[in-house]
């Protein structure tokens, strides 16, 4: 005998039982316990996948005037990604096809900016390699770090945070591999080629004491020509209650822009600490004079666990082949290496 449902129409026996199989919940993607459709929950989660998107995609129009937001959200750009697993699981859950439908959008903006990092890619064999670390201040074994750098077989080494104390100990263990070298407050350049029209960089901040000294351009005779190779050491920026304290790092990327900007030399190889990665507006200056290298995942901040690519490689009439990091020194930094193509 058939049972009536509640319109009055007789039920099957099979519906019956697949109703009393149902758990009280139910399974199906069609309504929930509430009778939400599957399109009328979870929008909340759609919304925020929509929010994450649009951030990835136009990160740069997030205003910087308040709390420097926008260079904070561009410091940590690649992490937005993990929003895509983090609002995947509650969306399987609530079976809500809103938002695994919206979950494609951060999906193809984050795929956009950086995906191209996981796909293989013939940039050719590089003329040489250079290698950027800040040292740190606190680096107990410098002899140690001086000889793990050499083993990357670099052309060119910079290096910033050398301290008066530690600074012979690199300059001895650096003389035979590098016999050209040049040193400007905490920063110095270690080169197997010639370096000539060695000079500062001032690119101190007002405010900051005249002692402060963290840039230096010097001219390297290489196979290729005479390049102009810059080191620089952008002030630390902080996170605070108040927000991204960055005013002296930008100032000082401003001071480098300039420079940068009359240099007379074609090539131009920029190394360096720059306390932000190449999405971060306050580093426009810079990077609107430079060619900038292929994005990657080469974090090399802080070194127990990277977070963000804060040193930099770039260059000017010439092409970054590949960036990687090197193993972690005595510093809380890791040392990055780039191959650079010279030739057309």
């Amino acid at each position: 005998m058939e049972r009536a449902n509640s319109s009055g129409a007789p039920e099957s026996r099979t519906a019956t039982t697949l109703r009393r199989l149902r758990p009280a919940g139910g399974w199906r993607w069609d309504t929930d316990a509430k009778g939400r459709s599957t399109w009328a929950r979870g929008r909340v989660l759609a919304a925020l996948a929509v929010l994450t998107s649009g951030l990835l995609a136009f990160h740069a129009v997030v205003p910087d005037t308040v709390a420097h937001l926008g260079s904070l959200l561009e410091a940590f750009l690649p992490w937005l990604g993990l929003a895509v697993p983090v609002l995947l699981l509650p969306a399987l859950l609530r079976r809500s096809a809103t938002a695994l439908v919206a979950l494609l959008l951060p999906m193809a903006a984050w795929t956009h900016l950086f995906g191209g990092v996981f796909l293989p890619e013939d940039r050719g064999a590089p003329d040489i390699t250079v290698l950027q670390h800040n040292v740190s201040d606190e680096n107990a074994d410098p002899a140690g770090t001086a000889r793990a750098l050499m083993d990357a077989g670099p052309e060119l080494i910079a290096l910033e945070e050398l301290t008066p104390s530690a600074l012979p100990r690199y300059e001895r263990a650096l003389a035979a591999a590098y016999p050209y070298h040049v040193v400007q407050g905490t920063v110095g350049l270690w080169s197997k080629y010639p370096l000539t029209a060695a000079r500062l960089v001032d690119i101190k901040p007002q405010g900051i004491d005249e002692a402060w000294s963290r840039g230096l351009r010097a001219g390297a005779r290489t196979p290729w020509g005479e390049i102009a190779v810059y080191v620089a050491h952008l002030p630390s920026v902080r996170v605070r209650p108040t927000g991204f304290d960055c005013a002296y790092r930008d100032e000082s990327a401003e001071l480098l822009g300039a420079a940068l900007a009359a240099e007379k030399a074609d090539r131009v190889i920029l190394l360096g600490d720059f306390n932000g990665t190449v999405d971060d507006r306050g580093l426009d200056p810079v990077t609107s004079w430079m060619t900038l290298p292929p994005r990657d995942l080469a974090f090399s901040w802080p070194a127990a666990f990277p977070v963000s690519r804060i040193d930099q490689i770039m260059t000017r009439s010439a092409s970054v082949t590949t960036v990687r990091t090197l193993p972690g020194t005595g510093s809380d930094h890791l040392p990055i290496t780039a191959g650079i193509t010279l030739t057309p």
